[in-house]
């Protein structure tokens, strides 16, 4: 440790300034807009897939941009936090906001495929630029107000995610599944919380991070990250320029290496932190298990069960989610459980319930399953911005805002559309078992075969079909083949979650790996910079 830090392990719920409380509450609402918007997106792929034809990979596109482009918020937000303000950023999230909504209720009813696919997909991408832009804004704000209680109120704050997720289930539910409204004005009503975080926001005055209160300049903030870190984001951004705006492999090989050599002049060499490093790719893992899992759960039981169940359940699971996120300050202080003991029994516990979920056959068993998924999964997202923040507060925004980047742009890149292949491929799989499911599969594919990274381009089923036979064997009507087709693609979702799985088992050994580590020192304890704010609890009533 460096002596210019200083180890602490005192726990405290007080703010450093007397309006800590309610820039929390903007951070809340800020978040809860991501929320709302991504679960009735979610919730009305379906109608989508039916009304233009596109396939499980291209709703997974769709879905994807959702989360990349957030992305490009955060790290951008996150970069220039220290430097620009706080203020500057909200404004540009919020004007974002109303782009996107533009963009992606303007799409003509009667559009091709190619045309209501690109305006969706931007929309999807800006209304996640904004998302990220905030967060960039909120994970380092609240850090800062609560330095002695980081993994607390990091979870509180990202408790306005599930939060989001359960509102806008539950206004899915209520105007899709049973009013039977347009899809439009479902997705337009994340424009309320969207006034709402403005509201908070107007006229705040924010405090600085302990880097920037240290007055450290951007290449000493940056060097903790560092040419290991700098490798992870590089990898993805190739991955997006090359499979999302479909450049050339070896314009994207320049662009990301091009990069990559700036961030290493600017550190000046600087390797970076490896214990920074682990966490960066294990946050990647985490953006794709739970947000890209997000993205497709819901599309997923309701193959298996009916999409009232599936509403029903994804909402159960946010609720779920949001009511725990309030709790990792009583498991910190009265369990003695780290925050990185935390995330081990959470990765544990969310590879139990995806196994659990892949094999639901009733409304009870289902709930059952993912009450367990949901429990896994809660601590990840804000627990493993609380360690980076702790362990790192000389980044400043940057190493917390990259993070957070990094799962978003996992979650978009690998998440949302593996699944997207992954249930393409395993239905395919299924109906290439029989000599009349290879028919049926030759009669009802989709315009263009799904890929995903370097693995082989397989058969991809057209949306009408699936949903149509959904809709048959559900009201007793469907033929042979449409009964063939929606058992195949069931099947598709059961082998996708299995595979899902893998994921929260690979980070459990990390997080056991990290967790010998950290007892081996000692224990995990939080460091701060000498002489800020961080330094020493804050006094009592600040709040």
């Amino acid at each position: 440790m460096s002596q210019s830090m200083v180890a602490d392990a005192t726990i405290s719920d007080v703010g450093i300034t007397p309006n800590a409380k309610r820039l929390l509450f903007a951070g809340f609402f800020a978040i809860l807009t991501a929320g709302v918007g991504f679960a009735i997106r979610s919730g009305i792929l379906a109608d989508w897939a039916a009304q233009y034809g596109f396939s499980a990979t291209q709703n997974g596109e769709i879905n994807g941009a959702g989360l990349t482009g957030f992305c490009f918020g955060i790290i951008i937000g996150g970069l220039v936090a220290d430097r620009l303000g706080y203020g500057p950023l909200v404004l540009a999230a919020f004007l974002l906001h109303a782009v996107s909504a533009v963009l992606s209720l303007a799409v003509p009813a009667g559009a091709s495929n190619q045309t209501a696919y690109s305006c969706l997909y931007w929309g999807s991408f800006i209304f996640a630029v904004a998302n990220g832009t905030l967060e960039g804004v909120a994970n380092p704000l609240i850090a800062t107000l609560f330095p002695h209680n980081r993994t607390h109120f990091l979870n509180i704050l990202h408790a306005s995610w599930p939060a989001g997720l359960v509102l806008g289930g539950f206004l899915h539910f209520l105007l899709g599944d049973q009013m039977h409204l347009a899809w439009r004005w479902q997705l337009g009503l994340f424009l309320v919380p969207t006034i709402m975080y403005g509201l908070f926001f107007l006229g705040q005055r924010m405090p600085k991070s302990e880097a920037a209160e240290k007055g450290l300049s951007f290449a000493e903030m940056f060097k903790d990250v560092g040419i290991l870190g700098s490798v992870v984001v590089c990898c993805l951004l190739f991955l997006f320029t090359k499979d999302a705006l479909h450049m050339p492999a070896i314009a994207s090989w320049i662009i990301a290496v091009g990069l990559l050599a700036v961030a290493t002049v600017v550190t000046r060499f600087s390797f970076g932190a490896i214990l920074l490093f682990i966490l960066f790719f294990t946050h990647a893992l985490v953006g794709a298990v739970e947000l890209g899992t997000d993205g497709w759960i819901q599309n997923i039981t309701g193959g298996i069960l009916s999409p009232s169940q599936a509403t029903i359940l994804f909402v159960w699971t946010s609720l779920l989610m949001f009511a725990l996120r309030f709790c990792a300050g009583f498991i910190e202080k009265n369990l003695k459980l780290s925050p990185v003991g935390l995330l081990l029994v959470c990765a544990s516990t969310a590879c139990v319930g995806l196994l659990l979920v892949s094999g639901i056959t009733t409304f009870f068993f289902a709930m059952l399953a993912l009450t367990v998924y949901a429990a896994g999964k809660t601590f990840f997202w804000p627990t493993m911005l609380a360690v980076a923040s702790d362990r790192y507060p000389r980044t400043g925004a940057i190493a917390i805002s990259i993070m957070g980047g990094i799962g978003m742009m996992s979650a978009g890149m690998i998440g949302a559309p593996g699944l997207g292949y992954a249930k393409d491929r395993f239905t395919a799989q299924e109906l290439q078992q029989t000599p009349q499911g290879q028919l049926v599969l030759a009669t009802n594919k989709a315009e263009k075969p799904s890929s995903f990274l370097f693995l082989k381009p397989v058969t991809a089923i057209d949306g009408k079909s699936i949903e149509a036979a959904k809709a048959a064997v559900k009201a007793g009507t469907a033929t042979p083949d449409q009964k063939l087709l929606a058992e195949a693609n069931q099947a598709g979702d059961r082998m996708t979650l299995k595979a899902d799985a893998a994921i929260p088992a690979t980070m459990a050994v990390i997080y056991l790996l990290l967790f010998i580590y950290f007892k081996s020192i000692g224990g995990y304890k939080a460091v701060h910079l000498a002489g800020t704010h961080g330094s020493a609890p804050a006094a009592a009533g600040a709040v």
